[in-house]
């Protein structure tokens, strides 16, 4: 990308003050920070508005509006921002693999990143959703590793690598990807998939410390030291006040808001 970053408003976005040089220390702040403070969300999809892929339109939406965005949107501007403090970065493709049936047929529609931290290779991904990493991952197989008190591990690595958490004491699959470059133009076809599958149901997801609040729909969830508090969101303000208040979310002037929103509390809608 040509547009240059906004790195003093990334940094006031995330509410971060350390230092920004290129070490592991400055990784892990920030990857815990972005997506603490920055939610995943859907609602340009769902209200039927482009997701727009250049710098200066991922700025203005996530750090000057307070919106939030999904992959591409996350971990292209995470990009660019890292880039701007000297990192090396490498964008990723992968296919997601988290909720799929046994047989399922893996196609790349996610965006990872490889950061090298003193020639040491980590995984940065802060776009997944429900269950976006708190943390960079040390690019080795076959290790368990730990992240905001949750565990992963990678395996594989010739070429394929599969990233794996362990959730109630059983290892899921997040997704596999390789080390390939990929480019923006990638990413803008990738994106036209993308927004297909976000256009009909709500989503939105955020991890703050140890908890995680994952809304679908009207069902919002909220995981905490294993356990699982549910609620059903019943009306169009209480959808308002959760994406607000839970999510972070500065909710969009429009016209189009509030019968997108709608479609949340559709009957069927969380079956």
């Amino acid at each position: 990308m040509s547009d240059e970053a906004n790195l003093d408003a990334y940094l006031k976005r995330i509410n971060y003050a350390g230092s920004i040089a290129p070490t592991l220390e400055t990784l892990e702040m920030v990857h815990r920070l972005h997506p603490a403070v920055i939610p995943f969300e859907n609602l340009n999809p769902l209200m039927e508005l482009p997701v727009r892929l250049q710098l200066s339109d991922l700025e203005q939406k996530l750090l000057i509006e307070r919106r939030g965005g999904y992959c591409l949107e996350h971990n292209l501007l995470f990009k660019a921002e890292l880039e701007a403090m000297d990192f090396k970065v490498t964008p990723l493709a992968a296919a997601v693999l988290w909720g799929r049936d046994e047989g399922y047929e893996p196609v790349d529609n996610h965006m990872a990143l490889l950061v090298d931290v003193g020639g040491v290779p980590y995984l940065a991904d802060v776009g997944f959703g429900g269950q976006v990493m708190a943390a960079p991952l040390r690019l080795r197989a076959d290790v368990e590793q730990t992240a905001g008190g949750e565990r992963y591990r990678l395996l594989g690595g010739h070429p394929k690598w599969r990233l794996e958490t362990e959730i109630a004491g059983q290892w899921k699959p997040m997704y596999e990807f390789t080390v390939t470059e990929r480019t923006l133009d990638d990413y803008i076809a990738m994106n036209d998939i993308t927004m297909a599958l976000f256009r009909d149901d709500l989503v939105a997801a955020r991890v703050d410390g140890g908890k995680r609040f994952a809304l679908r729909n009207s069902r919002l969830r909220t995981h905490e030291n294993g356990g699982t508090e549910t609620r059903e969101l019943a009306t169009l303000p209480e959808l308002r006040d959760a994406l607000t208040n839970v999510f972070g979310i500065q909710l969009p002037d429009s016209e189009r808001l509030d019968p997108a929103l709608q479609k949340a509390l559709r009957p069927g809608a969380n079956d």
